[in-house]
């Protein structure tokens, strides 16, 4: 149950304390940001709270099921419209970029409009641009439907890590938001096993036609049960804050405002890419290169597991278990790196991931295997490189404020997808030069390393 008391004022009154209030008996801003952290961090998280979790965490199982639906899909289509690589590469790359422009213009207008909003927005968009692409005619139009569908996706998840983290209490938030990525290859995973039994006999469209339905059913989830951030009400106060926050402190069993105190100053100011940087401008870049080295390698493997799972002697059934494997192993590594980083520090234990994540890698690349072993290692890569990278997430939430939170994440995301842009292509690229797996693996485990100390070279100081 939450403690009441660190927002009761008299025994006459259910409202925030107003001890250190302005003579007209109205809290000042500076004291109720104080006691709104303190009933958020110093107590147990209530139903509403994990409500929220949760809620995202679906949302990001909707994205690994429209991101990685593409991919299921490709044969299919390319049999439907006999389309080469070519085509198929071009519509893999429209979403990527919408990826990239979502994270970097779109995402930054939660710090304006509000995390709830959208959240609702991007679901809209990528629930259109899933059933656009399921009754798209030609490459031109699916791949405009990609780009669509893109920047929902690029949207989305900046505001769902900033929620996560503003609703969590101390205790448990680098646990939230990693859980909160968990979400994201669970629903790949599942997504592979539905798109296993529906596409060899309905074809490619149903999936992305039933994928935009579902999206499309979490937009009154969202709206009836998703509050918005009480932070972001409070800084903010757009219309009606006052009644939205204390809806949302009865829904966690706590007392609410009387009034709101007055906005600091900087309340409408609007936040340019450039508040990223000034004291914290050490920080970001680091955040920045260790996303960007992340993506470098995270993508290679995401891309090539299968692939060279088969060139390693394993059956093509086999190989898929590999992917299988490797997703298994990003949920458990997210969740354990959460769990862990709140006892011995989320920059080290983001680092002894990667580091582990090279030994992995360079063992995977230079050691003979059989099925097990392989599908073994995969299992702890996916732990190991995808356990790590997740903790860039809870790692940006913490190092900017509220009103530059969603633009801070985005960001990150946005600057860090050149590398997923380029991991693959070198990969491809060695992997056909011929120098072999050994070598390969070699130079994508030092990218690890770079992002492990990129990761701990963030300073705690900037937190917010």
């Amino acid at each position: 149950m939450t403690d009441n008391s660190i927002i009761s004022a008299h025994p006459a009154s259910d409202k925030l304390d107003p001890k250190a209030s302005s003579p007209n008996n109205t809290l000042s801003y500076a004291d109720c940001v104080t006691q709104l952290r303190s009933l958020i961090n110093d107590n147990s998280m209530s139903g509403l709270q994990i409500l929220v979790v949760l809620i995202c965490f679906t949302l990001n199982m909707l994205d690994g099921m429209d991101v990685v639906l593409m991919s299921f899909a490709a044969p299919s289509l390319a049999d439907d419209w006999s389309i080469p690589a070519t085509a198929l590469g071009l519509v893999f790359s429209a979403a990527l970029v919408g990826m990239t422009v979502g994270c970097l213009f779109i995402a930054p207008y939660a710090d304006v409009i509000g995390r709830r909003k959208m959240i609702m927005l991007a679901l809209f968009m990528i629930a259109g641009g899933m059933l656009f692409s399921g009754i798209a005619n030609s490459v031109t139009e699916l791949a405009l439907a990609r780009v669509y569908t893109g920047l929902g996706v690029g949207a989305l998840l900046a505001s769902m890590a900033a929620m996560t983290s503003e609703f969590a209490n101390e205790k448990r938030r680098n646990l939230c938001v990693t859980f909160l990525q968990a979400g994201f290859p669970l629903g790949a995973i599942i997504t592979g096993f539905v798109a296993a039994d529906i596409i060899p006999t309905l074809g490619w469209r149903p999936m992305f036609i039933g994928a935009g339905i579902i999206t499309g059913l979490m937009l009154p989830v969202v709206y009836f049960y998703l509050p918005e951030s009480l932070e972001f009400l409070l800084k903010k106060q757009p219309k009606n804050a006052l009644s939205a926050m204390n809806r949302t402190f009865a829904r966690m069993g706590s007392a609410g405002l009387e009034a709101l105190p007055k906005q600091p100053q900087d309340a409408h100011q609007k936040q340019s890419v450039k508040a990223l940087f000034g004291e914290r401008t050490f920080s970001t870049c680091m955040l920045w290169t260790g996303v960007f080295l992340g993506f470098f390698t995270l993508y290679f493997v995401i891309s090539w597991i299968p692939k060279i799972a088969v060139d390693a002697g394993l059956p093509l059934d086999k190989a898929i278990y590999a992917g299988t494997a490797y997703n298994v192993g990003s949920i458990f590594g997210s969740i354990f790196l959460g769990w862990i980083s709140a006892k011995y520090g989320l920059q080290r234990m983001i680092m002894l991931f990667f580091f582990a994540a090279a030994v992995v890698l360079i063992l995977f690349g230079n050691i003979s295997m059989g099925v097990g072993a392989i599908l073994f290692s995969s299992l702890l890569i996916g732990i190991t490189v995808n356990g790590g990278f997740n903790g860039f997430w809870p790692t940006a939430a913490r190092l900017y404020p509220t009103e530059m939170r969603t633009t801070g994440i985005g960001w990150a995301l946005g600057a860090g997808r050149a590398g997923a842009v380029l991991g693959p292509f070198i990969g491809g690229y060695l992997l056909d030069s011929g120098v072999g797996l050994s070598v390969t693996f070699i130079v994508f485990a030092v990218p690890l390393v770079g992002a492990g100390i990129a990761a701990n070279l963030i300073r705690s100081k900037d937190f917010n």
